[in-house]
């Protein structure tokens, strides 16, 4: 039986934290774990999207919720964890930025697959990732993929709910839009069928986790490098604002004025 060391790959795992700062400067092993924390924490929540999509397609709701609150809770670990990065001050960043030289976390694959795998999709993201190489493949994949909204229209279909012919085959390559014949049908949803009803309560919640998110993603960034362009060509700060309050799941948020 492998040790708890062979068994996690500890030796492995802590030989991947290589500052490039002279010195090096302290607090760019702080940036490091906490950014290659964040990219296993993504690989987990695509897991238990994966999972959750599965669960929906063979309709087992009870699952499908106890799944959404396990995403729900490392949201918030996700958003914990910038507290840990806002005790570096700015002078303490500008130590080692120039270190990062073209890299930037708006070149995370993995936040790009998440955001695919939930329905904001873009295919303009695909450019910023060389042809052929595995990061594109994924990410092309995810494209062409059903999201999770899909799963979760087929779902309601499968359990009676009129949705839409429309919404259940639209282009899953594209991103998810609102769909007023839709929203009718979720409003009797909400007023009829409570464990549904449940079922769509969660999914706010992880459109509300994922916008909280991105807001203190970029207080942080505005918090350390003030207006500066981001590292990588990003336009840093300026570019995230243009991502908040703009819900995954539209039509979800729409009906809160019609119950």
């Amino acid at each position: 039986m492998p040790s708890y060391t062979e068994y996690l790959k500890v030796d492995e795992l802590l030989a991947l934290q290589r500052p490039l700062s002279e010195g090096p400067e302290h607090d760019e092993m702080l940036f490091i774990v906490i950014h290659q924390v964040y990219e296993l924490w993504f690989k987990e929540i695509l897991h238990e999207l994966d999972h959750l999509s599965d669960l929906l397609a063979q309709d087992d709701g009870s699952r499908a919720r106890g799944t959404l609150k396990r995403i729900l809770t490392i949201l918030k670990v996700l958003v914990a964890q910038l507290d840990i990065l806002e005790t570096m001050t700015p002078l303490e960043f500008l130590s080692f930025r120039d270190r990062l030289e073209s890299g930037s976390g708006f070149q995370s694959f993995q936040f790009r697959e998440l955001e695919f795998a939930l329905g904001w999709k873009d295919p303009k993201a695909l450019e910023r990732y060389p042809a052929g190489g595995e990061a594109r493949r994924r990410l092309e994949r995810r494209l062409a993929s059903a999201t999770l909204w899909d799963a979760f229209l087929h779902h309601l279909a499968s359990s009676g709910v009129p949705v839409p012919r429309a919404d259940l085959e639209r282009d899953v390559t594209r991103r998810v839009e609102s769909s007023p014949a839709l929203r009718q049908v979720l409003v009797s949803v909400y007023r009829e069928r409570r464990a549904l009803a449940e079922l769509c309560e969660r999914l706010v919640d992880l459109d509300e986790g994922m916008m909280e998110w991105r807001y203190r993603h970029v207080k942080m960034v505005q918090r350390t490098i003030g207006t500066k362009r981001g590292t990588g060509g990003s336009t840093g700060a300026e570019y995230l604002m243009t991502t908040l309050n703009t819900p995954v799941f539209p039509d979800l948020w729409a009906i809160r004025t019609e119950l």
